[in-house]
């Protein structure tokens, strides 16, 4: 099944899922669900009604399907994310067109992560066409917006009891965190916008006025030369990967101020805004992080009476560990274990992802992240996934699946 399962990657990837805005939301889930309807499976269209970002023009559909004739429980859920980032530079070839080529698959998205999505897929309709039985229940699902927090995708799901400890017993999600590596949480992240409020001034006699950008300097030199060098002395007992991910961070994600393009005046800037993403540990409470954020403002305007902010919580994810001790967890070792023939690292991620929303929306205990997917490679140009690793991966899915929920 290997020659199919990379042919059903490469019509996946086909498919530009790109976030922002939510391109094809629809289509891609439409085509996911006739494939999982084609392979078995009773198939559900769940749109975020009542979400912002779901709309007309973009609107927010996930997919979830069902594998028929099987018992309700135990309930073995697998869910990959089918949105993908911007393209970006740096492409040698067109990020859509899924090329195959010496045993890899180049495309954005395809390992993060519709390549874990054909793996999981492929896992079970591989046991479904041995004629192997399962004593348990196996679901599917394709999820939007991921990338961007997973509000309207997972979140949502959990919130309507389509993933929650009620009815799911055991959660693989199909991140790319590499096909030897069980996946156990992730680092906590807290995203915040800080706004600097000067004074309007003809750009002539900016004495005469108070430039934002220059406020926002003042903190960005705090940031880069107090904060920064005090978060990379703090470092966490989990087992994050890359090592070097396992430090306290912060990055600026974007900035602007003055005058957006076009027609050109000359004014002193009064307002300048920067995102901030502060990468915290399971060993910093989430009140002290957003404390000194805000603590490192207010001593900047103690000292500076013309330095005016405003700071605006966008998101906030505390880190999350599913237990290294529990039967899934051990499962899927074993099985990656017996593919591969090496014992399995148990990681952590260094970015946060879906199982925030199925442990703390859904209360599902035991949830992982496995994947065929390179992590390193997750969002950078010419992003590839290996054949090999797709097949192994799937390999590792179909043995864990049938060790957890059993067969006749």
């Amino acid at each position: 099944m290997a020659g199919e399962m990379v042919e059903f990657l490469r019509e996946l990837v086909a498919i530009p899922t790109v976030n922002p805005p939510g391109d094809n939301y629809a289509a891609c889930a439409d085509w996911l669900g006739r494939r999982l309807g084609e392979f078995g499976y009773d198939v559900e269209y769940v749109a975020a009604e009542g979400r912002a970002e779901h709309t007309a023009l973009h609107p927010r559909v996930n997919v979830i399907g069902r594998l028929r004739d099987t018992p309700a429980r135990p309930l073995l859920h697998f869910n990959g994310h089918f949105d993908v980032v911007p393209v970006g530079h740096g492409w040698t070839g067109d990020p859509f067109a899924a090329v195959l080529r010496d045993g890899k698959i180049f495309g954005r998205g395809v390992t993060d992560q519709k390549a874990g999505i054909a793996a999981s897929v492929f896992a079970i309709e591989a046991i479904r066409r041995s004629g192997v039985r399962l004593r348990g229940g196996v679901e599917q699902s394709g999820t939007v917006d991921e990338e961007s927090g997973g509000f309207a995708g997972m979140a949502y799901l959990a919130e309507r009891g389509y993933v929650s400890r009620d009815r799911t017993d055991y959660a693989i999600l199909t991140e790319p965190l590499n096909v030897d590596r069980v996946c156990l949480g992730h680092r906590g992240v807290y995203w915040f916008e800080v706004a600097t409020l000067g004074r309007i001034a003809h750009g002539s006699m900016p004495f005469l006025g108070v430039s934002a950008i220059s406020k926002m300097a003042d903190f960005l030199a705090v940031i880069e030369h107090e904060l920064k060098p005090a978060l990379s002395k703090r470092t966490t007992v989990m087992p994050v990967e890359p090592p070097e991910a396992r430090r306290a961070s912060i990055n600026v994600n974007s900035i602007s101020g003055g005058q957006p393009g076009g027609m050109q005046t000359p004014c002193v800037a009064d307002r300048c805004e920067a995102v901030f993403d502060r990468r915290f540990l399971i060993e910093e409470p989430v009140e002290q992080v957003r404390a000194e954020i805000r603590g490192i403002l207010e001593a900047l305007a103690r000292n500076d009476p013309e330095f005016r902010f405003e700071m605006r919580d966008l998101m906030t994810v505390p880190p999350i560990q599913t237990d290294a001790n529990a039967n899934l967890v051990s499962t899927m070792a074993g099985a990656v274990r017996d593919v591969l023939g090496i014992e399995p690292p148990l990681i952590a991620s260094p970015g946060t992802y879906d199982q925030k929303h199925v442990m703390r929306l859904g209360l599902v205990e035991q949830c992982i992240a496995y994947g065929p997917g390179i992590l390193d490679l997750s969002h950078q140009p010419d992003e590839f996934c290996r054949v090999d690793d797709l097949v192994q991966g799937s390999k590792a899915m179909a043995l864990a699946a049938m060790r957890l929920l059993g067969t006749e």
